[in-house]
C-alpha cells in the first residue's frame, strides 16, 4: 500500500485549529472571540521582535508560529460566524502586494532606482487607497492599540508625507530642546496636569527626532531598557561579590559602583575596537 502523502504544514496547523474549535475540542479555544484574542496578538508581535532583536533563531521561529497561530486563529473564528476566511484574508493580501508594487507586477512597469523611491511610491497609492475607504475614527487611521513611541513615529510619517516636517534632525533637536525647556518650568510651577502634558510633548518630539535619524523610536527605547537591566544585574553581582548589602550603600556608594561598571564597559568597548 502506497504511502499516504504527508499534508502540508499550514494545512495541518488549519486542520488542527478547526478541531481545538469543534465540538469535544478546547474548551478554552471555544471561548475565545476576536475581542479576547487581541492581547494576545499584540503580546505574540512584541515576544517576536524580541526574539528578532536578540538573534535567537530558535525563538524567532517560535515566535513567528505563535504570531501564525493568532492569524489561523481569527480566521477560524470568522469563518464560524460567516464573516470571512482564510481563503479571503490570504487573497486580499496578495491583491493589496501586487497593487502596491505596479514596479514589479505592473503592466507598464515603473524603474525605481532604490528602496526610498519605493516606500514614496508605496505611500502615495496606499494615501490613494485610503482616500476612496471610510474614513477611520482617528484621523491618522493608526491603530490606538500600538505601543505610544511606534505610532508617534508613525503620525510623523502621515505628517511628512502632507508636507508637515521639520527638515532635519539639527532643527529637530532644537525642538525637542525647547520642550524640555517648557518641561522644566511646568515642573517648577508644580502644576502637575501642565507637566504631564509638557512631558508628553517631549517624548512626541523624541519619537520624531529618533524617525529623522532614521532609527525606530520603539526599538530605541527597548535597547535602552535592555541596557540600564543588564548594567543594574551588573551593580547586584559585583555588590554581591564585594559581600556589600545593596539596601543599606548610601546613594553616593550606589553611584560610584555605577560609575564603576560604566567605565569597565567602555573600556571593555575599546579593547574590542582596537581588535
Amino acid at each position: 500500500m502506497p504511502d499516504q502523502q504527508k499534508p502540508h504544514p499550514f494545512t495541518e496547523l488549519v486542520r488542527v485549529m478547526d478541531t481545538l474549535l469543534a465540538p469535544g475540542g478546547c474548551p478554552w479555544d471555544r471561548e475565545q472571540t476576536p475581542q479576547t484574542l487581541v492581547p494576545f496578538a499584540i503580546e505574540e508581535a512584541h515576544e517576536l521582535a524580541e526574539a528578532i532583536e536578540n538573534k535567537d533563531v530558535e525563538g524567532t521561529k517560535e515566535e513567528l508560529g505563535d504570531l501564525l497561530l493568532q492569524v489561523v486563529f481569527h480566521c477560524a473564528l470568522a469563518k464560524q460566524s460567516g464573516t470571512f476566511t482564510l481563503e479571503d484574508v490570504i487573497e486580499n493580501i496578495c491583491t493589496k502586494l501586487i497593487r502596491r508594487h505596479p514596479h514589479v507586477f505592473g503592466e507598464n512597469k515603473i524603474a525605481l532606482r532604490d528602496a526610498d523611491e519605493v516606500l514614496k511610491n508605496w505611500v502615495q497609492i496606499k494615501n490613494k487607497e485610503k482616500e476612496k475607504a471610510p474614513q477611520k475614527p482617528n484621523g491618522f487611521g493608526i491603530p490606538i492599540s500600538l505601543p505610544a513611541l511606534q505610532r508617534a513615529q508613525k503620525i510623523g510619517d502621515k505628517t511628512k508625507s502632507l508636507r508637515f516636517d521639520w527638515e532635519n534632525p539639527q532643527q529637530v533637536f532644537l525642538k525637542a530642546e525647547e520642550e524640555f525647556s517648557e518641561l522644566k518650568s511646568a515642573l517648577a510651577s508644580g502644576d502637575r496636569d501642565h507637566t504631564k502634558e509638557e512631558l508628553g510633548d517631549l517624548f512626541f518630539v523624541l519619537a520624531q527626532f529618533a524617525r529623522h535619524l532614521k532609527f525606530e523610536a520603539e526599538t530605541v527605547a527597548r535597547e535602552g531598557n535592555r541596557k540600564f537591566e543588564k548594567r543594574f544585574e551588573k551593580l547586584m553581582n559585583l555588590t554581591k561579590s564585594r559581600n556589600l548589602d545593596f539596601t543599606k550603600l548610601s546613594s553616593r556608594e550606589k553611584e560610584r559602583l555605577w560609575e564603576e561598571i560604566k567605565t569597565s564597559e567602555n573600556s571593555k568597548k575599546n579593547n574590542d575596537a582596537l581588535k
